[in-house]
């Protein structure tokens, strides 16, 4: 089981592909507030509609000073069909390995319909601009929590 992050870490590096194939760090947000947040899947009906409501408050968050990022353990060519199916603009990064989602506590055990599976935990991390957690939610819904996340923040 990966560990869970804490406000307070130093967020885990990352460089991974886009929708594009083109390679996106952390690292390229240096200085500003990053939404990171793992969902299980591409195209499936609860991801939609977290990755709709991100996009829906893109220019809100940016305007905040917040960059967004979701990841999913999605090959770059099921990401491009998701952006251009859901005319998305949030940034959708693949993780096929797997290994950002397990260090950043995203991947492992979860409750699904009573049974205990490994997989993706729906999961939301806000770095600062020094590249540190300032929160760290995990098993979160995939509806209404972007309103959520807005309403924590205080904007």
């Amino acid at each position: 089981m990966s560990e869970r992050l804490t406000p307070g870490d130093t967020a885990p590096a990352f460089t991974l592909p886009d929708a594009d194939g083109k390679q996106v760090s952390l690292a390229d947000h240096k200085g500003r507030k990053v939404i990171v947040y793992f969902y299980p899947a591409a195209l499936t009906p609860g991801c939609t509609k977290q990755a709709c409501d991100f996009t829906d408050n893109l220019d809100f968050l940016a305007g905040h000073g917040y960059a967004v990022i979701g990841i999913s353990p999605d090959k770059p060519e099921k990401l491009a069909k998701f952006r251009e199916k859901e005319n998305l603009s949030v940034t959708l990064l693949g993780d096929p390995d797997k290994e950002v989602l397990t260090s950043y506590g995203a991947f492992g055990e979860k409750k699904l319909y009573g049974k205990t599976v490994t997989g993706v935990i729906r999961s939301t991390v806000i770095i600062d601009e020094d590249g540190k957690v300032e929160r760290a939610l995990y098993n979160v819904k995939a509806t209404g929590h972007v309103a959520k996340v807005i309403k924590d923040l205080g904007l």
